[in-house]
């Protein structure tokens, strides 16, 4: 099996010397830990079937020695004091083994989101009872946003309720692709909804804290993506009448549009630096099949159209590593809001160029890459699903068109 190896960004100041360190430790625990694992957590996951999602036992053991070895918690600045420049090729080694590696590390979505607003937004007794055990790893959340009847690409159309009640909120909508709600771990879901449709548009919407346990909870199903489950889940949720405390809302009433982008914003990047994780494991074991295997009578790596598409998988990766690394930089140097365009971009470019560098890969292992042999397959259909969720490209590529047409050219014409 390819092991993974990457180096730190030729972007922007030296990584610090700490940063360097975490680099080979977290190299190190990949070869040898994290990778040999895969089989026994796929193993444990065939025998419990694909409708549970217990977490298999590896990962735990996993988090404790990850933790054990300063591995933890290293998306969040203020815990890793990394910058997300230092973290991102940290990351892009844990989207080697997207299962795994992430919540080994207590750096897996939706909780790295969750633990960013409660860390931004939260009241003290918030991060007393939610963020303390999510950055402890000894639960896990959700965040229930988009909603299967309404074009939820546009955060404004979000249907449900949020209703003022002396003391309380009453929620009643349906929500799904609520990731994380199915893992028995998960204890807390972060829900946007709508809470004065009279108000402009963008101050309409409200996050609240809700309790998975809460009376109106109805779990209702896990959505597989491309026939897989996943098994932390992505759940079709039903609230009716819910009833939370006002201390539950998170920030302000009104502010979850603006809280939805503060934390959607570093989860974009993050996602982008795991996928390229991905295309280099895809790109590691398409060199390793081309070298391995002989059709009419010559060495798949010296055939031009396989050679081609090597090099055409390496230039895809550096291009998609770039801007990725180019917007972690702004966001280190200028903060979140002077990156947001770059952040597009990378949202855009990195999905698209990692799907193709595995599909090419699937193509060069022929039958086997499109099997469970391989982990090509699963690969695929997660980082196509990126370009998705957190934004689909067309909205990212609005985005980005309306920023260019605002823009004034150095040159007139």
């Amino acid at each position: 099996m390819p092991a993974p190896s990457a180096s730190p960004s030729s972007i922007g100041p030296a990584p610090s010397d700490r940063a360097v360190q975490l680099h080979q430790v977290l190299v190190d625990f990949m070869r040898e830990r994290v990778l040999p694992a895969e089989h026994e957590y796929e193993a444990f996951r065939a025998a419990a079937g694909p409708d549970d999602h217990t977490v298999p036992p590896v990962v735990e053991v996993l988090k404790q020695e990850a933790r054990a070895l300063g591995l933890w918690n290293l998306f969040l600045p203020a815990e890793s004091g990394l910058t997300q420049l230092e973290y991102a090729p940290l990351a892009e080694l844990s989207g080697w083994s997207n299962d795994i590696a992430p919540e080994a590390m207590n750096c897996q979505a939706p909780d790295t989101g969750n633990m960013e607003l409660l860390h931004l937004l939260g009241t003290p007794e918030q991060k007393e009872q939610w963020l303390t055990p999510l950055l402890e790893g000894t639960i896990r959340s959700a965040f229930a946003m988009t909603e299967p009847a309404v074009a939820s690409s546009d955060a404004t159309n979000i249907a449900t309720r949020i209703e003022r009640d002396g003391d309380d909120y009453v929620i009643n909508g349906r929500k799904w692709w609520a990731s994380g709600a199915a893992d028995p771990r998960c204890a807390v879901m972060i829900v946007m909804g709508k809470t004065d449709p009279e108000a402009p548009t963008h101050r309409q919407q409200t996050m609240v804290l809700v309790p998975m346990d809460t009376p109106g909870v109805q779990n209702l199903r896990s959505v597989p993506v491309f026939g897989r489950q996943d098994q932390h889940g992505h759940n079709e949720i039903l609230f009716e009448d819910v009833r939370v405390p006002v201390q539950n809302v998170v920030g302000e009433e009104g502010g979850g549009f603006a809280a939805a982008q503060a934390r959607l914003g570093p989860g974009r990047i993050h996602h982008c630096m795991r996928a390229l994780g991905a295309a280099e494991r895809a790109l590691a074991l398409m060199v390793a099949r081309a070298k391995d295997r002989t059709a009419f009578g010559i060495p798949l790596a010296e055939q031009g159209v396989v050679v081609a598409q090597i090099a055409e998988s390496r230039l895809d990766i550096e291009q998609a590593r770039l801007i990725c690394h180019q917007a972690c930089h702004v966001i280190d140097t200028a903060g979140n809001k002077a990156a947001k365009d770059l952040v597009a971009m990378a949202k855009v470019a990195v999905p698209r160029a990692v799907t193709r560098v595995i599909d090419r890969a699937i193509q060069v292992h022929g039958g086997a890459g499109v099997s469970d042999d391989t982990p090509l397959a699963a690969m695929w259909g997660w980082h196509r699903a990126m370009r998705l969720f957190d934004g689909p490209d067309e909205v990212h590529l609005r985005s980005l068109g309306r920023a260019e047409l605002r823009a004034t050219p150095v040159l007139q014409p």
